[in-house]
C-alpha cells in the first residue's frame, strides 16, 4: 500500500484594518487611493497563494476587536499579523499594548505617508510596537509587508 502524502499546510496571515477603512475607494480617493478593501484584499490572496499562505483579512472600526484579533493571531499560530490600525494608530495604547503582548511579529501598513501629512498623524503607537513599518505605497503597501512576512 503507497504512503499517503500529507496535505500542504499553509501559514495563515491575519491583515487587520481599522477605523474608516471600510470606506476605501470612496473616503478622500485623492490620498487613499480608488481601491477599496476586497480590492486589496483579493490582490493579496492572489499573492499568498503563490507563496503558499493563506490571508484572514478583516476589519473592525472598534479598537477592541483589533485588540482580540491580535491575541487570535498568536492563539492560532498564525505567522504574521499586517495591520493597517488607521486612526488607532495614533492613539491606541490598548493596540499597542496587544502588539507587545504577543510574539506573533505584527507589520504596520498605510496607503498614505502619515509623516507627509497633519503633525498628529507623526506619532505611532503601533509602530512603536511592531517589527516593521511599510507606508505610503498605497495599496502596494499591503503586497510589500506580505512579500516581507513570507520571509520570516
Amino acid at each position: 500500500m503507497p504512503a499517503t502524502v500529507p496535505a500542504t499546510v499553509t501559514a495563515t496571515i491575519f491583515v487587520l484594518n481599522g477605523p474608516n477603512l471600510n470606506l476605501l475607494g470612496t473616503r478622500e480617493p485623492e490620498i487613499y487611493g480608488d481601491e477599496t478593501l476586497d480590492d486589496i484584499a483579493g490582490q493579496l490572496e492572489d499573492r499568498a497563494r503563490e507563496l503558499d499562505l493563506t490571508i484572514d483579512m478583516r476589519q473592525s472600526n472598534h479598537e477592541g476587536h483589533l485588540v482580540d484579533w491580535i491575541q487570535e493571531a498568536q492563539a492560532r499560530g498564525a505567522k504574521a499579523v499586517i495591520l493597517n490600525a488607521g486612526a488607532f494608530t495614533h492613539t491606541s495604547v490598548a493596540v499597542h499594548d496587544a502588539i507587545k503582548g504577543v510574539k506573533t511579529p505584527v507589520i504596520e501598513v498605510h496607503l498614505s505617508n502619515p509623516h507627509a501629512r497633519e503633525s498628529f498623524r507623526h506619532v505611532s503607537l503601533v509602530g512603536q510596537a511592531a517589527k516593521g513599518t511599510i507606508a505610503g505605497f498605497g495599496a502596494l503597501s499591503y503586497l510589500l509587508a506580505l512579500e516581507a512576512v513570507a520571509r520570516f
